[in-house]
């Protein structure tokens, strides 16, 4: 991976509070070439950004918690949006903020989504896909890969976001002296197929680019799963009739207890679909406070 950085700018637009955006590679990026560069923002009246799609040049946005207040620890956040686009206002804007309250770094990736005007690709839990399982099946999952797109535009566009995390971590762990964060608790949360974003990266990362945890909500594996030695402590969130996605991670879960790793799943019963933060009518609304809970038992 290409070690140059560029940084875009200081106190960006993105959010109120992003200290800087950095571009992954300099130049473009590898497996792009020849693709043109189509990225599309829609912001809210606040002028954040709501979402991103389009995205051919990837980079981080960093969002820091006051020094005072940091504790070492830092979450790659790799937002959803069915690798179409980047649910980037929910994901990480908001998630940013409620790190930062509790002091802990978050850095927004934009990651490389599907080019616009090309085939689909891959939506969570939608109708018409070959892969069709519910919780009850997820003996149907295969390597706990639920991702319905296998075709080589498929496999290609889920290889290129994968491989922006990687060089996430890097970059993240090459400026943590710089951003008070301790270069062994740095790991991601994914939602959706941010997740598969974040595990692809975690089951293919070498020692120099090993997650310290791996964190998903409502998001499979998109990818075949080989449980690497010495795997990073694996949170799951999701609803147990969130059709695909949740016999995705069912299969993921085992997967990683078989391995004799760690792994903690919260498995929901109130809705079919991706769950907000803060909904206090459902069960699902409490699993930031669990997420957050289990990173600190867990010494993160």
């Amino acid at each position: 991976m290409k070690k140059a950085i560029t940084i875009l700018a200081l106190a960006i637009a993105t959010s109120a509070f992003a200290q800087q955006e950095i571009r992954l590679y300099e130049g473009v990026a590898p497996g792009s070439e020849g693709v043109q560069d189509n990225e599309r923002i829609s912001r809210g009246p606040d002028g954040n950004i709501q979402s991103i799609s389009g995205v051919v040049t990837p980079s981080i946005t960093v969002y820091l918690p006051a020094a005072d207040k940091a504790t070492g620890t830092a979450v790659i956040l790799c937002s959803g949006g069915g690798l179409m686009s980047h649910s980037w206002g929910s994901d990480v804007i908001n998630m940013a903020r409620w790190l930062n309250e509790r002091g802990i770094a978050a850095i927004g990736l934009k990651y490389r989504t599907r080019v616009m005007g090309g085939p689909g690709g891959p939506r969570m839990g939608g109708g018409g896909q070959s892969l069709s399982a519910t919780v009850t099946e997820f003996s149907k999952i295969s390597k706990s890969n639920a991702n319905p797109d296998t075709s080589e535009s498929g496999v290609k566009n889920i290889d290129n976001a994968i491989n922006d995390a990687l060089r996430a971590i890097e970059i993240v762990r090459e400026h943590a002296a710089e951003w008070h964060i301790n270069p062994d608790k740095i790991g991601y949360l994914g939602f959706s197929a941010g997740g598969g974003v974040g595990i692809g990266a975690t089951v293919r990362a070498d020692a120099q680019h090993r997650p310290a945890f791996m964190a998903t909500i409502y998001g499979p594996s998109l990818i075949d799963v080989e449980v690497p030695q010495n795997a990073p402590k694996l949170f799951i969130a999701t609803r147990g009739d969130h059709h695909n996605v949740a016999a995705g991670l069912v299969s993921l879960y085992l997967d990683w207890k078989r391995a004799g790793a760690n792994a903690e799943m919260h498995l929901y019963d109130d809705g079919t679909g991706p769950f907000g933060p803060d909904d206090p009518g459902n069960t699902s609304g409490t699993w930031r406070e669990s997420f957050y809970r289990w990173l600190t038992f867990n010494h993160f």
